[in-house]
């Protein structure tokens, strides 16, 4: 079993189109793995079982028939609260959501749906996806799964634990400040957090409309594979036209890029914190992989690196965080976690906010009269 629970998504699927495996047997032996793992995770908070295998079968069915829905036909995956899932409870880990039931998927999710991807579960997010660690409290604290006394990351920590333990193939998570990068280091796994403008962020609990946050938050896939999120970027890519913020840009093919070509400065301290040398390490040799491929690596810190922090945090805050609250109440919330409350606490600064309209005025060449 852990041969087939620790495959990639894109094995997966060409073993089901191969009938070397059968849709039964792989989400079968995701769901046994999910009944195994998760009580000591905690990272998926809703299963659908009985609806999972009544597709697994229909899609080993349509195969026998001749009939591919799609890339993903047959592959089981979980999906991160923070999006809308028809008939299975979708809290974005608040209470006022704690019973809500969606009658429409989430673009994203209908996408891999289409594509022939089979739903085992939710995973867990904290409360509107506004902390670096998972836990609400509706469900409460997902763990690591490779020490239960540390932290998945957040905001897509249920995503990284269950992928990392072998529970799911993909899951889909969203990213503003770090939400998908996060549990995926934390967890070992891939993710990537897409352009603004690729993927439609409707059916998420922070939509498309947040004002000077909106461009910074991203739905991208996560896997333990890199050829996985290759696989389904394509999938959930292009516009709905619901979000109007995606653009109808065709999306590259990574096989065509050429590495020779390419200019890449890394660094292996942020001059906030030092990683762990085993991180540094692994950095440098990414480095050294990509300088053997062709390309040209030098060591280079951005200089405002150090201060990302207290600007993204002033970007988010440039309303007084009017847009938390106005999700809350959307979500008919009235008692928040201790993170949702620091967030929602956190003061205004007035020195941050003219330092980032400083840095665009220059980056601009300052203002300039409109053309009437």
């Amino acid at each position: 079993m852990d041969e087939l629970i620790y495959a990639s998504a894109t094995s997966i699927a060409q073993a089901i189109r191969d009938k070397r495996v059968s849709a039964v047997e792989v989400v079968e032996a995701h769901l046994r793995r999910i009944a195994v793992v998760n009580p000591a995770f905690n990272a998926v908070v809703q299963t659908v079982g009985p609806r999972a295998r009544l597709e697994a079968l229909a899609a080993d069915q349509a195969l026998a028939r001749g009939e591919l829905r799609g890339p993903l036909h047959g592959v089981p995956m979980t999906i991160k609260d923070s999006l809308d899932t028809a008939g299975v409870i979708s809290t974005g880990g608040t209470k006022g959501r704690a019973t809500l039931v969606p009658e429409q998927d989430a673009t994203v999710v209908a996408r891999l749906r289409a594509a022939g991807a089979i739903l085992l579960g939710k995973t867990n997010t904290p409360e509107l996806t506004l902390s670096g660690e998972t836990d609400n409290l509706v469900y409460g604290r997902t763990n690591n799964p490779y020490d239960v006394s540390r932290t998945p990351g957040g905001s897509s920590g249920g995503a990284g634990a269950i992928l990392a333990s072998g529970g799911s193939a993909l899951d889909i998570g969203s990213d503003t400040g770090g939400s998908i990068r996060l549990p995926a280091h934390f967890c070992g796994i891939a993710g990537i957090k897409p352009t603004s403008g690729r993927v439609p962020r409707t059916g998420h609990i922070v939509p498309f409309g947040m004002g000077a946050v909106d461009a910074l938050t991203q739905l991208g896939p996560m896997a333990r594979y890199v050829e996985d999120l290759i696989l389904t970027l394509p999938i959930i890519a292009g516009v709905d036209w619901r979000d109007p913020a995606i653009v109808p840009m065709p999306l590259g093919d990574p096989k065509a890029v050429n590495i020779a070509g390419l200019r890449i400065a890394m660094y292996t301290d942020n001059g906030i914190m030092s990683p762990t040398p085993e991180t540094a390490a692994a950095v440098r040799a990414a480095a050294t992989a990509l300088a053997e491929a062709g390309a040209s690596v030098e060591e280079d810190r951005p200089a405002v690196l150090e201060r990302t922090a207290d600007l993204a945090d002033s970007l988010s805050g440039g309303d007084g965080r009017a847009w938390v609250r106005r999700l809350l109440r959307q979500a008919g919330t009235v008692e928040m976690h201790p993170f949702g409350v620091q967030v929602v606490a956190r003061p205004w600064r007035e020195d941050v906010a003219l330092a980032v309209a400083q840095h665009l005025e220059q980056a601009l060449g300052g203002w300039q009269r409109p053309a009437l």
